[in-house]
C-alpha cells in the first residue's frame, strides 16, 4: 500500500461508514480494485481506519457524549451482543470472511433488496424514545454487520425502525453505537497485530484515519439532512447496482 492508496481508502471509509452501504465491504472491494496485496496489515487497516470516522462522531456530538450519561448506558447496552460475538468469531471474520469478495458482493446485493422491500412495507409509527430493551435489540441487529457487506449502520437503523424508533433518532443512536464498537474492534486487532507492522505502515494508517475523519464529518451532516425527507430506497438500488457491476468486473 502506498500514500495515495491510503488516501483513497480514507475517502471511501469517510463517505460510507455511516451510510447503509457497508464501509467494510467498500474497503475490501476498493482494495481489490486498487490491486493492493492482501496481507495482515491490509486487513488491520480496513478495521482500524474506521476509527478516524468514529472520531468524527465524538467531534460532532461531544456535548451529548459528555453530558448525557443515560444515552451512553443505552449505547453500552446495545454494544454487548457485538462485543461477545465479535470476540468469539474474530478469527473467522478476519481470516475467512474479510478475504472473500464474493461474500461482500452477495451481502451488498441481498442487503439492497432488503432495504427496498423494508422501505416499501414500512409504516411510520415512530417515537424518539429508545428504551434499554430496544437498545439491546438494536445491538443484536448490529451483530449481522460482522458479515462484510451487510452494513453496521444499515442493520442498526433498520432494526431500530422496526421497533418503532424514529428515523432521525435511530440514525443518531447508530452514530453513537459506532464509537464503542469500532474502538473495541480496532483496539483488539491492534493488540494482536501491531507488533508486526513497520513505522511506514503505521504512518499510512494514520493518514487513512485523518482523511476518513475529515470526510466523515461532511458525510454525517449530509445524512442527517437526507433522512429528513428521504427513505433508504436509493441506497438499496445503489447496493444492487454496485454488486452486479463489480460481479461482472471481478469474476
Amino acid at each position: 500500500m502506498d500514500f495515495l492508496q491510503a488516501v483513497i481508502l480514507g475517502i471511501v471509509e469517510g463517505i460510507t461508514e455511516f451510510l447503509p452501504v457497508s464501509s467494510t465491504g467498500h474497503l475490501i472491494l476498493s482494495s481489490h480494485l486498487l490491486g493492493i496485496f492482501e496481507s495482515d496489515f491490509l486487513k488491520t487497516f480496513e478495521i482500524a481506519i474506521q476509527l478516524g470516522a468514529i472520531l468524527a462522531v465524538v467531534f460532532l456530538y461531544w456535548r451529548k457524549v459528555v453530558e448525557n450519561k443515560d444515552i451512553w448506558k443505552k449505547v453500552l447496552t446495545a454494544f454487548i451482543p457485538t462485543a461477545i460475538l465479535g470476540f468469539i468469531f474474530y478469527k473467522l471474520l478476519k481470516d475467512v470472511l474479510m478475504s472473500n469478495v464474493y461474500v461482500v458482493l452477495w451481502s451488498l446485493f441481498l442487503g439492497g433488496v432488503f432495504l427496498i422491500v423494508f422501505e416499501v412495507l414500512y409504516k411510520k409509527k415512530t417515537r424518539d424514545e429508545i428504551s434499554y430493551k430496544k437498545s439491546f435489540a438494536v445491538g443484536i441487529a448490529q451483530t449481522l454487520a460482522m458479515i462484510p457487506g451487510v452494513s453496521r449502520s444499515g442493520a442498526t437503523i433498520v432494526g431500530g425502525m422496526l421497533m418503532g424508533i424514529s428515523r432521525r433518532a435511530i440514525v443518531e443512536f447508530s452514530f453513537l453505537l459506532a464509537v464503542p464498537t469500532i474502538v473495541a474492534a480496532t483496539g483488539y486487532d491492534l493488540l494482536n497485530n501491531a507488533s508486526k507492522f513497520s513505522f511506514n505502515q503505521f504512518f499510512l494508517l494514520l493518514v487513512g484515519c485523518f482523511v476518513s475523519f475529515a470526510v466523515a464529518i461532511v458525510a454525517i451532516k449530509w445524512l442527517l439532512h437526507f433522512v429528513k425527507n428521504h427513505t433508504f430506497i436509493s441506497f438499496g438500488v445503489y447496493r444492487i447496482f454496485l454488486a452486479l457491476l463489480l460481479w461482472l468486473i471481478i469474476r
